[in-house]
């Protein structure tokens, strides 16, 4: 396969992540780099042999030589960028959340055409764990699905060594803020694991933001939330329910689960070492009984590559990336709904 020639918007700490992925793949090329701070690009540059840095994105869009691009700045600038890439010709790979809202998804399905558009909140299904849950479950190993369940809670450190981004708990900048930070990864993987068959209808959520005690650990003026919890209706007699947080004054818990009519599984998304995936089987004679469906190591580098890679494949090939656009409005409308029924206090539909 010809390597897929990449520019990269964005030379923050994720940026130089998929710089580091494309370094390491021989179905990409780093052809470019850009970022407002030009010593961010240089760099990169740099560290990567990358021979041509742009001081905005609209410049490396401008490059011919570029056949796609990562867009791994905050939300608040994706959208226009990655609609200039579309109209340019690009393909697009965006970073997670791929919007602050469905309407600007939909502004980026309308200009796709044949262009392929990734999203990076794809990361977690190219675990081998993951890969081994889908098949489970698609197989039908569970029987009917009832519930699917993540709590993933982190309770109140020291304060940080350096200033938090003022992006992170920024509505206007990020769309939000825990619920989008990590919701997207949350809700992909669920969806994802399921097959995308799940139709959300209703939701009922509630948020929190920073405990006063902390306030001073986040950048001025955040106005996102650091907990949220919500309940997520879904078409078949299906729930999800979801709960985020940070600064809590809880015990730490990382937890996804999904529950069927004839077993579970209780699951780790991120990689860690010594993981193992658990299976719970309901049997006539013995009850509920317990296996290990899987157990490994996993590490976050092999996840940063094999996103590159099924995008770069996805071009070459013409087939679907992991997460298209079309999968991440339905992410994003999940996630509209439950800052509406937060903002309400009460259920709302999912449009």
């Amino acid at each position: 396969m010809t390597p897929l020639q990449l520019g990269i918007i964005g030379c923050g700490t994720i940026g130089a992540a998929h710089a580091q992925a494309a370094a390491a793949s021989d179905q990409v090329e780093l052809a470019a780099v850009a970022d407002v701070q030009r010593a961010l690009a240089e760099r990169t540059a740099a560290a990567y042999a990358v021979g041509t840095v742009y001081n905005s994105g609209a410049e490396l869009l401008a490059d011919a030589r570029v056949e796609a691009v990562v867009l791994a700045l905050p939300a608040s600038f994706r959208i226009a960028l990655g609609m200039q890439a579309l109209r340019a010709g690009k393909h697009l790979l965006t970073e997670k959340p791929v919007a602050r809202s469905a309407d600007e998804v939909r502004r980026l399905i309308s200009v796709q055409g044949d262009r392929v558009a990734a999203c990076c909140s794809s990361r977690f299904h190219f675990l081998e764990s993951t890969r081994t849950v889908t098949d489970w479950i698609d197989r039908g190993k569970l029987g009917a699905l009832r519930l699917l369940r993540c709590r993933a809670i982190v309770p109140a450190g020291p304060p940080p060594e350096t200033p938090p981004p003022a992006w992170r708990l920024s509505r206007e900048l990020n769309g939000g803020g825990i619920l989008v930070n990590w919701g997207c990864y949350d809700l992909d993987y669920l969806l994802g694991i399921s097959g995308w068959r799940l139709r959300p209808q209703t939701v009922l959520a509630q948020s929190w933001r920073v405990p006063s005690t902390f306030a001073d650990t986040v950048a001025p003026g955040s106005d996102g939330e650091t907990h949220i919890a919500g309940l997520v209706r879904c078409a078949d007699g299906i729930a999800l329910t979801y709960e985020r947080g940070e600064y809590a004054a809880a015990q730490a818990e990382t937890s996804w689960e999904v529950i069927g009519e004839a077993g579970s599984l209780r699951l780790q998304m991120t990689p860690a070492q010594e993981k193992e995936i658990l299976y719970y089987e309901n049997d006539r004679a013995d009850g509920t009984t317990t296996q290990t469906l899987w157990s490994g190591s996993e590490s976050y580098m092999d996840i940063h590559r094999a996103l590159l890679e099924d995008f770069a494949t996805a071009v070459r090939s013409g087939r679907p990336p992991k997460t298209t656009l079309a999968q991440a409005l339905l992410v994003q409308q999940i996630t509209d709904a439950m800052y509406r029924s937060a903002e309400r206090g009460e259920a709302v539909e999912v449009t």
